[in-house]
């Protein structure tokens, strides 16, 4: 084969692995959206986000406000909130979540506390530690472009799940969506 053609083959190559890559995640992040959680499970897990200082960052804010409205519809729904302590935060993901939940009302008797977590991936496994044995199933609220990786993890920890999508900030969604698209290829090669 000469050069020229095989420089054609190489770059035709890399293109449609690029455009099955864009499109396989596109289509698993916007399916993922539709498993809309209706009530089934009790126990929902409120996925954690930067925390600037002590306050929530917009998107842990909109995952809240998610959450709120949710647990105020079904109010058999506990709310485990997950997320640890990043190095640049003034205190855990978790405790920023049940500091906000409470001044908004919400009851601390449906809140469950994981603060060890540093990925979607301990969210998920010390989640599992913290609920009954017998809890097959869960709700994943976590923001929209988020729920297609939270959800494979979800099922490789052996439960069954549906979510509610939180809206993205504009100001990120651009560079969020992009990265959380080479994280979902990740994850489906590594496992976790």
């Amino acid at each position: 084969m000469k050069k020229g053609k095989r420089l054609l083959f190489i770059g035709l190559s890399g293109l449609f692995i690029v455009f099955a890559w864009w499109f396989s995640t596109g289509h698993a992040i916007k399916e993922a959206q539709n498993k809309r959680a209706d009530g089934t499970y009790t126990i929902a897990v409120v996925l954690g986000a930067k925390v600037n200082g002590t306050a929530p960052s917009l998107a842990l804010r909109y995952r809240l406000e998610a959450a709120l409205s949710y647990a105020n519809s079904h109010p058999d729904v506990t709310l485990v909130l997950s997320g640890g302590q990043g190095p640049d935060e003034g205190i855990s993901e978790a405790q920023a979540m049940v500091n906000y939940l409470s001044a908004h009302g919400f009851p601390e008797d449906r809140m469950i506390v994981e603060d060890q977590s540093t990925s979607t991936y301990e969210n998920l496994v010390n989640t599992r530690k913290l609920i009954p044995e017998s809890m097959t199933g869960i709700t994943i609220i976590t923001s929209d472009y988020h729920v297609a990786r939270a959800g494979y993890l979800a099922e490789k920890e052996g439960y069954e799940w549906d979510a509610i999508p939180a809206k993205t900030p504009k100001v990120v969604e651009a560079k969020v969506r992009f990265r959380e698209r080479l994280a979902l290829l990740k994850t489906w090669i590594a496992g976790k």
